[in-house]
């Protein structure tokens, strides 16, 4: 019992240390998005149009007295007899980027769950609706943040990096391959892309079995151009259609 306790003590001094190194920094992190940015995708799947979906940054919100960016994705459609309507909200705080909140508003058929994460960094645990507290990581990430926080790292081509961010354990390390570089055309217009390929230890769209490949603008602002992913017998893709990027701001406090 001593040995526990002389565990859990430690670990809690040092998620302690991580909170304490996180407050001291007052700057927020330099980021190439900007409030009221909008990107708007036109869904495929299996080679018919079905429907459409958004990344917005609807601006800058406060999480249990943290600064925070607001985030979402959405997605709309389906086909005959099944229609799909749903949304992730993503709060990053501001200055480590780590997510503090996460809302998983599901509608597709008659299956209609919400789910509600409400993540602790500095404390070491997440909690998901009325459920018990779990265990997260010092920086989590969740799923509609993760493609934020992929547009502010260097890219490079011929390499992988491993990342150990994903909020829930259980899914980590979260592998980024940078696999090469392309030039591509979209709804939106023509593009030099970097192609990467996300592995994560689900059983979704980005899973070792998913063939997932994101193309992401060669500039700095790292937009989402386009996603094919293949697994089983679907093949789903993205395609941006739209958007609208604010000026970047020198104060990335705004």
């Amino acid at each position: 019992m001593r040995a526990r306790a002389r565990c859990r003590a430690a670990l809690a001094g040092a998620f302690a240390l991580v909170a304490a190194s996180t407050a001291g920094a007052q700057h927020p992190a330099s980021v190439p998005w900007a409030t009221g940015e909008r990107l708007t995708y036109s869904v495929r799947f299996n080679g018919l149009s079905v429907g459409d979906a958004e990344m917005r940054v609807v601006g800058q919100d406060t999480v249990r007295g943290r600064r925070t960016w607001k985030l979402e994705f959405g997605i709309t459609g389906g086909i005959p007899f099944f229609h799909v309507n749903d949304s992730y909200e993503s709060w990053l705080d501001i200055e480590t980027l780590s997510s503090l909140r996460f809302i998983q508003r599901i509608n597709e058929g008659g299956y209609h769950p919400t789910r509600t994460f409400e993540i602790h960094p500095e404390r070491g645990f997440f909690q998901q609706n009325d459920k018990p507290e779990e265990p997260t990581v010092a920086q989590p990430l969740d799923d509609a943040s993760f493609f934020f926080f992929l547009r502010t790292i260097p890219l490079e081509v011929g390499r992988t990096y491993e990342f150990n961010r994903y909020f829930n354990p259980k899914a980590n390390p979260v592998i980024i391959r940078v696999l090469r570089r392309e030039h591509i055309r979209v709804a939106a217009g023509e593009f030099d892309a970097i192609v990467i390929q996300p592995i994560i230890k689900t059983s979704g769209l980005f899973s070792d079995n998913g063939m997932a490949e994101l193309w992401l603008s060669d500039d700095p602002r790292r937009i989402l151009l386009q996603l094919k992913s293949k697994f089983s017998i679907v093949n789903l893709s993205l395609g941006l259609k739209q958007m609208t990027l604010p000026p970047l701001s020198t104060d990335p406090a705004k």
